[in-house]
């Protein structure tokens, strides 16, 4: 079934994309959230009158998306945790310490845009990439260093 996107949506396409999907996701999902309207000639026809709307945004949001990734390649994100005497840490860093570390510095990023394969579970240095807008993917230098124990 052939229907066209109201918002960006990674799975499928950016605004305004006329895209071909199974029949029963459009009928049971898409459509009743408004994520979508069906393909048919009337709506063909406001797509069209609103396209360079759908244009400006888009480059709006390309431009937006570039400077913030410029903004993430110079942060480096310092954690201190416990580890190990082997350097394994005794807990994980994963996409949500990150995106609230982010968002301490004032960088709103959804922790579902960092692409962390696995939890970072030993110390080191990790470049950790976050996908910001599509086809724009920038990075984060996340720093994991061993927690020091207080000596009394």
């Amino acid at each position: 079934m052939e229907v066209i996107l109201r918002q960006d949506m990674d799975e499928l396409g950016l605004e305004g994309d006329i895209v071909n999907v199974a029949r029963g996701y459009a009928r049971n999902h898409l459509l009743p959230n408004g994520f979508v309207l069906e393909a048919n000639p009337q709506n063909l026809k406001v797509l069209e009158l609103q396209r360079k709307k759908i244009d400006v945004k888009r480059l709006k949001g390309r431009q937006d998306a570039e400077k913030l990734k410029k903004k993430l390649e110079e942060i480096v994100v310092n954690l201190s945790l416990k580890a190990g005497e082997e350097g394994k840490l005794y807990g994980s860093v994963t996409t949500i310490d990150i995106a609230s570390l982010l968002e301490a510095r004032g960088i709103g990023i959804d922790r579902r845009k960092i692409v962390l394969e696995k939890p970072i579970k030993a110390l080191g240095e990790y470049d950790v990439p976050v996908k910001i807008y599509p086809k724009v993917v920038g990075s984060v230098k996340v720093v994991v260093a061993a927690e020091e124990e207080k000596k009394e």
